[in-house]
């Protein structure tokens, strides 16, 4: 067992018990939005995995620990606590652990701890990727490098559509992960249920995803699994809304000078604010969706 590791009783007992879980990330309720929206769409995200069959094991840094699994009040603790807690990625550990901090899991950091314990799936809304521009900035989440080397499968709405989706899905090709369309051959972008770019394949049901990934990690074929779920119908956004605000968002940013970390939390806050918080609703509207999915793929993966 890892020393730095608290695994939840619940959650350790549904390992033990082969039983399904599924992995959650901690940005989103510090970075993610505003005290107390953050901590009621955590908790309707965990009920919403149990609803479907699943134990939630939302994964953070607190005090220095490895936690996956954690009390509504350590959910509560995140959510009051906010921006002053480091959005952590793998860089950051090291520090994070030996100092005793607390820290936000990325996908990145998500990942790697939801593979120490033994967790395989895990729901979000977006995963990072490539920024737009990173051929002159070199601007590349941490997520991808995640992906190409961490045995988890994620579930998503795509890549955050502030990203540049045509080179996300390049590198992710080049290093060996495979992008699943759950019912789509077109890669979601985020807020919008299509973007100009195809998936690898499309599967049709969560049995056939739960398939794929034994497949994958039976022949030792490293490194993770991206499970494109395009967000409902009924609260998709108008690209002819959603593209200019992203546009708007992105010249600000280089106006400011905002760079690293800071960019995906400026950019997805000025386009909340741009949208008039539609975006926000959306955004809480793909996570429950990527829940259930999620849900239903661990219990098929439990099965197979």
């Amino acid at each position: 067992m890892n020393a730095y590791l608290d695994i939840h009783p619940e959650v350790k007992a549904a390992l033990e018990a082969n039983q399904p879980v599924v992995a959650l990330e901690s940005t989103i309720i510090s970075h993610g939005m505003p005290y107390p929206d953050n901590v009621t769409t955590a908790l309707k995200v965990e009920e919403t995995i149990r609803e479907n069959g699943a134990i939630p094991a939302t994964i953070a840094i607190i005090g220095g620990r490895l936690k996956v699994g954690l009390t509504h009040e350590e959910i509560e603790y995140l959510g009051k606590t906010g921006l002053a807690i480091t959005k952590t990625s793998r860089r950051d550990m090291p520090v994070i652990i030996s100092k005793k901090m607390d820290g936000a899991t990325t996908v990145a950091t998500t990942m790697m701890i939801a593979a120490m314990a033994g967790v395989k799936v895990f729901a979000t809304g977006g995963i990072g990727g490539v920024h737009r521009g990173a051929e002159t900035t070199f601007d590349i989440s941490a997520d991808l490098q995640e992906l190409a080397n961490t045995d988890v499968a994620v579930v998503c709405a795509g890549c955050k559509s502030i990203l540049d989706i045509g080179l996300t899905l390049e590198y992710l090709e080049t290093n060996g992960v495979p992008v699943i369309g759950y019912q789509t051959k077109v890669m979601p972008a985020f807020y919008n249920r299509e973007s100009d770019f195809g998936v690898d394949y499309q599967l049709d049901t969560a049995e056939e995803i739960a398939g794929a990934m034994k497949a994958k990690w039976e022949m030792n074929l490293k490194g993770g699994m991206v499970v494109a779920n395009p967000i409902p119908e009924q609260f998709s956004m108008s690209r002819d809304l959603i593209d200019p605000a992203i546009e708007q968002a992105l010249r600000e940013l280089d106006e400011q000078g905002v760079k690293g970390k800071e960019s995906t939390p400026f950019l997805l806050s000025r386009v909340k604010e741009l949208t008039g918080g539609d975006s926000l609703e959306s955004n809480i509207e793909l996570v429950l969706n990527n829940a259930r999915l999620g849900a239903a793929i661990a219990k098929s993966y439990c099965a197979a």
